[in-house]
């Protein structure tokens, strides 16, 4: 993606300095003609209903975030995130104030009187308006969540414009159609760092994805050789009480301070967390602590619910951890239990749960009702229940007998990562867009949209592969692969149109947020039309004023600069944000030039490597260097020696993507493994699009370039179905072929970069040697340079 979109929390987002202006007019139009109405800003998801005005506004370092006076601490702390946020993603150094907005001001307040459409009564706290007129900007919301929303819309408004930093006049009122827009992941069958849940909170958030639930404890389907002795399993909340100890895992658990953390980045970004503890089934964890509450001797990954101590053990499990949660909901789990044992699981059922609501607690359940007893009737009624299988309570009976659902059906909605059943590879995003809502259900389950027993859909991680060899950012690229479309879904529906490339474009636009650096941007493109610099966090070894800031040189605006002191060996350095393959860069100098530069670029920011040497330069230009394609996450301009007695000084520093000779071009395969999986795909330019191949070794996937080009650097993207060996190759006439790089070894999914000596070359192949899963070869791209 482009920027890393900003952190949602609902942020408010200023405007520009009154010093430069403040309303950029449109372009002339023809005599008598109005000026066109400016379009619905491209965000995600997309807003529910925008009225446009002609113009725009621009942010600039002297706007301010402003809350009115009296505003609640909570606001308040929301405008100073957002100040932090525009900082991340588009280099504006905003400040925030209490009192009253003047012109190119931004002002952030809760008025819950304001119009706000048609959002229905109980989704009215997380509605929002935004009002840009006047040279300033008004976010008016139902409430603390309704401001954090439209903060967010506007920080990606102003991420996804053309120069990052403005936004157009007009006016957005929005709203969700559901009020439950969730994620469960599957902690207790695989451990997930405390890294990745704070920066999966914080993607959430800038989704307006407002519910995580964390699935905390589990155990393997099947244990080795039927011994449950063997079978891995775990709890994971560590606990300093000793009537705990030897409960937590052994291999990853989470702290008192590490679920603060989380609830902290939860209240940051409008989510809240929905911790699940489940028994009676799914309980090894349990049964192997104390192997007297387990069934058969111990023996079963079921607590034994005859004996009182078993449901006396799980409320002091409850009692002691259910102060760390600051959320309104727990969830007890309670889903495939034996059916033989069904008169004691309802009574533990209608013990646990009002145990839990003692503890200030609503109470959420896996619906089971209909396996389990043919019906909800003589249970708990004051339940939420995840409808994940028709057949074991479907939504319409569930409904019926008086709960409210959430859709987390099975078939639609689990991804079991490289599994070969439920969707191993990841949710369809595409088929998401275009055929899902919350209210389908498969069969004939599907209610009418926005029931109002139904609160909203929470797909779901499993990971049942204990023992399988991946990793949580493995996980990650396939969970990537449909969360927008599931956000956009939610949210406002088909708001969002038909045309599933032009949302992904969106998506692109807006990237992934704030804070969400950890999370690799697989969607993402490298556009050689954009500048990559723009906006982007920019350093220096010195600047001669104040005014002359190191980020003059990223924000796009011709007038404004950095200057060094007056001392040669002086740089200026520009944080792309990730990895990415570069080919050109642009540096325009104001009158104090560099005679001798040389313009270097690196990784890590720690080892640089030349890539033009700049020198004799006799005076103030735009100069523009072509160099071999190469990877870089920093550019850095090192000066040498100045041409004046003053420092060095660029009006800007543009950095361009380098050309991808492959996109677009016809492209051949010794196999593709589904009617849909095609070798065109790897060469679309779509990054979530992909090539697969049938499940053998030495597959191939060619692309035809049309005539000889010189060819330096591939980047090859792949899936989770990866290449362990494989040759890249290249041929003038499609008959004879030259290997240019062998690479082998591989362990894992991820982007291959390769480079080798510039070769002349019209077809490239990638010959696969040995695959890396038990699947074929699968590649997102294949790019030329």
């Amino acid at each position: 993606m482009t920027p890393k979109a900003i952190s949602l929390t609902g942020k408010a987002i200023c405007i520009l300095s009154i010093a430069a202006t403040t309303l950029a007019l449109p372009t002339a139009a023809p005599a008598h003609a109005a000026p066109p109405a400016n379009t619905a800003p491209p965000v995600l998801p997309a807003i529910q209903q925008w009225t446009g005005g002609s113009g725009r506004v621009v942010l600039g370092d002297q706007s301010r975030i402003v809350t009115p006076a009296g505003s609640t601490p909570q606001l308040q702390q929301l405008a100073g995130k957002v100040v932090s946020d525009a900082t991340e993603l588009t280099g504006l150094h905003l400040t925030a104030a209490t009192g009253t907005a003047a012109a190119g001001d931004v002002l952030l307040k809760i008025d819950p009187a304001a119009d706000f459409g048609a959002v229905l009564p109980a989704l009215k706290p997380e509605a929002y308006r935004i009002d840009v007129s006047g040279g300033k900007a008004t976010v008016t919301a139902a409430g603390q969540q309704g401001a954090i929303n439209g903060a967010t819309t506007l920080l990606q408004i102003v991420v996804g414009s053309a120069d990052h930093r403005s936004l157009p006049v007009g006016s957005a009122v929005d709203f969700p159609n559901y009020a439950v827009r969730g994620f469960m992941l599957d902690v207790g069958r695989r451990y997930f760092t405390p890294e990745f849940i704070r920066s999966y909170i914080k993607w959430m958030g800038y989704q307006k994805l407002n519910t995580l639930q964390i699935h905390l404890n589990d155990n393997e389907i099947t244990p080795p050789n039927g011994d449950w002795s063997q079978a891995k399993s775990a709890f994971r909340l560590q606990s300093d009480n000793p009537a705990f100890a030897g409960l937590a895992a052994t291999d990853g658990v989470y702290t008192r301070a590490d679920w603060d953390s989380f609830e902290d980045a939860a209240a940051a970004a409008g989510v809240t967390l929905v911790p699940e503890i489940d028994a009676p089934g799914h309980a090894r964890a349990f049964t192997k602590f104390k192997p007297e509450l387990g069934l058969n001797g111990g023996n079963s990954d079921h607590l034994d619910l005859s004996k009182p101590a078993s449901t006396d053990f799980m409320k002091s499990v409850y009692a002691e951890f259910t102060p760390w949660f600051r959320g309104p909901n727990v969830h007890i789990g309670a889903d495939e239990y034996d059916k033989a044992y069904v008169g004691q699981y309802k009574t533990y059922i209608n013990t646990i749960a009002p145990y839990v609501r003692s503890l200030g607690k609503q109470v959420s359940i896996w619906g089971s009702f209909s396996t389990m007893s043919g019906g909800g009737a003589g249970y708990d009624p004051d339940l939420t229940v995840n409808s994940w299988n028709n057949g074991w309570y479907g939504p319409k009976k569930a409904i019926a007998d008086g709960y409210d659902v959430i859709n987390s059906n099975d078939n639609q909605l689990y991804v079991v990562p490289f599994a070969n059943y439920y969707h191993g590879q990841g949710l369809d995003g595409q088929w998401i867009f275009n055929s899902w809502e919350p209210h389908v259900f498969p069969g004939d389950q599907t209610l009418a949209k926005q029931d109002p027993h139904l609160l909203g859909a929470m797909p779901a991680v499993w990971n049942d592969l204990v023992r399988a060899n991946y990793t949580e950012l493995q996980v990650h690229g396939l969970v990537e692969k449909s969360f927008p479309a599931l956000a956009q879904k939610m949210w406002s529906g088909t708001k969002a149109g038909t045309d599933y490339q032009a949302f992904l474009n969106t998506t692109r636009a807006v990237g992934q947020g704030p804070g969400t650096a950890y999370l690799p941007d697989t969607l993402g493109s490298n556009d050689v039309t954009s500048d990559l610099a723009r906006g982007r966090t920019t350093t220096a070894s010195s600047t001669d004023a104040a005014p002359l800031q190191a980020s003059n040189a990223t924000d796009g605006l011709p007038d404004t600069r950095w200057s060094s002191k007056y001392t040669d060996d002086q740089w200026l350095q520009v944080d792309l944000g990730s990895v990415r393959r570069i080919s050109t860069a642009t540096l325009t100098w104001e009158a104090a030039y560099a005679k001798d530069y040389d313009l270097q670029v690196s990784t890590d920011g720690t080892t640089w490597t030349t890539v033009s040497q700049r020198r004799g330069l006799t005076g103030p230009t735009a100069d523009h260097i072509a160099f071999p394609a190469t990877d870089a996450r920093y550019v850095r301009m090192q000066g040498i020696k100045r041409g004046t007695g003053y420092g060095y000084s660029l009006y800007g520093i543009d950095v361009r993507g380098a050309a991808d000779l492959a996109a677009g071009k016809p492209a051949t395969a010794s196999s593709s493994e589904t009617p849909w999986l095609t070798p065109e795909l790897a060469f679309d330019n779509n990054g979530a699009t992909r090539w697969s191949s049938d499940r053998t070794d030495n597959q191939w996937l060619q692309v035809d370039l049309g005539s000889a080009q010189t060819v330096s650097g591939a980047s090859l993207t792949w899936e989770v179905a990866y290449a362990k060996d494989y040759d890249l190759q290249v041929s003038t006439d499609g008959t004879t072929w030259t290997t240019v790089s062998q690479q082998r070894g591989h362990t894992a999914a991820g982007t291959d970069n390769l480079t080798f000596t510039p070769t002349d070359a019209r077809y490239v192949r990638m010959q696969g040697i040995k695959r890396g899963t038990g699947y074929g070869y699968s590649l997102y791209s294949l790019r030329l340079s």
